[in-house]
């Protein structure tokens, strides 16, 4: 469980500069430049992201079961990140609508997948893991409309096409590991199969 703390603490940490250090971030990333900047930080999370993990996988090995959900809880869970592979694309598809709606896609996709996850799973690793995620991004998406509203939104209510780009995106991916990759990766089949 050590590993897994630290590598919370290292990968949330890193993604939490802008929520409790926006002046010392803006400062460093002037001092830098922006290319180290991002480099920099893009080494910490990945360190921080490999001891997650490890120390997940050490978690599970030996899990301290706090409840057991009952088996519907895994396919709602698994329903429930369909909406959060949408919005993980949104982030990324220029001038769609759902992005323009929300402006802050990929942190609410955070959200929902943490909230899928902790109804889905009891054990201390599984809270730890999820617990973490959903209260960094409910403090990371508080602190992103406080610090611009309307950052990283496209003017306008974005274009069909874009939308239903993102919207094809989202539930392709979202279906692909659903249906293979989280099982193959994770060792856990969403749906039982």
């Amino acid at each position: 469980m050590v590993v897994l703390i630290l590598g919370l603490v290292v990968f949330l940490g890193v993604h939490s500069v802008r929520i409790v250090a926006e002046d010392w971030r803006t400062r460093r990333v002037a001092g830098m430049g922006e290319g180290p900047w991002k480099g920099l930080y893009s080494l910490i999370a990945l360190v921080g992201f490999v001891l997650i993990v490890w120390g997940y996988g050490l978690a599970r090995q030996d899990p301290v079961v706090l409840w057991t959900p009952p088996r519907g809880m895994a396919h709602l869970a698994a329903l429930l990140t369909l909406p959060a592979f949408v919005l993980l694309v949104a982030a990324y598809v220029p001038r769609n609508a759902i992005r323009a709606r929300v402006h802050h896609p990929m942190i609410l996709g955070v959200k929902l997948w943490a909230l899928a996850h902790l109804l889905a799973n009891g054990t201390l690793a599984d809270v730890v893991l999820f617990g973490a995620f959903l209260l960094w991004a409910v403090f990371d998406f508080r602190s992103a409309r406080r610090r611009a509203p309307d950052a990283g939104a496209p003017a306008g209510r974005g274009s069909g096409g874009a939308t239903a780009a993102t919207l094809l995106v989202g539930v392709a991916a979202w279906a692909l590991f659903a249906f293979w990759a989280h099982g193959w990766l994770i060792g856990v089949r969403p749906f039982g199969m």
